[in-house]
């Protein structure tokens, strides 16, 4: 007999900021437009920018602007993504009550991508995560390479339990799991699971993966099994990433929300709508996205 699926999932949209963050750089007012399009899908949740450094990301050079122009739906809960305190009291003054800060798993990669290794950051981080609950936000900390790194192969899942015991002692709200270059198969993500849950059956948690290899929409069955109800995805599977040159963005948003559905389970948000969304985010980049949904439609749709 198989595992009770719940009945309801939660998807946070991150196109706009994990996707757009590897194109090349966008209109701040196509930006917009994408934010506001996908607020109208019914998505509950929405990564809107990142505040980090213009010489580390010039795709997010222009955050203040686009969030202060960006029509803010009531009923989506947008978020921001920092890589120290002053991301995140950037975030603050902008009025982000849902703030996310990323460690990497891997020491190497952490060291890549921020300079410093994975230790050095969660100290960072143990002094972020009060910073921003006195600022009136959650905390919620990503882990990168979670399920691999292109650097130095598998990650101890243990290694990754113990980044969760560690910033879950320091009071973050929730913790994320990033799949950071697709290395992520079902195999990894139930070991991954079965020990970080066991230790922590209470702490929210969340599944950001890419599909880099195919392996997305698999991943996304087994961690339901374990009744995790909140994913990551991008509109479009907008995105890439540096380190796995052509390689698809995050999991297709439509792709997940079709799937899902046909299953039975709700997310909230009109297929249709966010099929439109996709076709804008493919018009903005100048690209055709990888989104088999966006190529051929649900499969409820007939040809006449």
């Amino acid at each position: 007999m198989g595992a009770v699926l719940p009945d309801r999932v939660s998807i946070r949209e991150v196109g706009p900021r994990d996707g757009l963050q590897n194109e090349d750089p966008v209109p701040t007012a196509d930006k917009v437009r994408l934010i506001d399009a996908l607020s109208a899908t019914g998505v509950g949740r929405i990564e809107a920018v990142s505040y980090v450094h213009p010489k580390a990301i010039p795709q997010m050079a222009d955050a203040d602007e686009v969030w202060s122009t960006a029509a803010r739906d009531p009923k989506v809960r947008y978020s921001a993504l920092v890589p120290n305190l002053r991301g995140a009291q950037r975030a603050l003054a902008g009025g982000f009550t849902e703030v996310e800060v990323v460690v990497s798993a891997s020491d190497t990669h952490n060291r890549r991508n921020i300079n410093r290794a994975t230790e050095e950051s969660l100290d960072e981080i143990a002094q972020l995560i009060p910073a921003l609950h006195e600022g009136g936000s959650t905390a919620e900390v990503i882990i990168a390479t979670s399920f691999g790194c292109p650097y130095e192969g598998d990650v101890d899942p243990k290694r990754v339990a113990a980044i969760v015991d560690r910033v879950v002692a320091d009071g973050a709200d929730r913790v994320a799991f990033g799949d950071t270059t697709g290395m992520g198969t079902p195999r990894r993500v139930r070991e991954l699971l079965s020990i970080v849950r066991e230790r922590h059956p209470d702490v929210p948690m969340l599944l950001h993966f890419h599909n880099t290899r195919g392996t997305g929409l698999a991943n996304i069955l087994t961690a339901l099994e374990f009744g995790i109800t909140e994913y990551d995805a991008s509109v479009g599977g907008l995105g890439g990433c540096p380190y796995a040159p052509g390689a698809s963005g995050n999991v297709a948003t439509e792709e997940v929300v079709h799937m899902l559905h046909d299953m039975g389970i709700d997310t909230g948000i009109d297929l249709e709508k966010l099929i439109d969304a996709a076709r804008l985010a493919e018009q903005i980049v100048g690209r055709e996205l990888p989104s088999g949904v966006l190529r051929a439609g649900p499969r409820s749709r007939t040809v006449s």
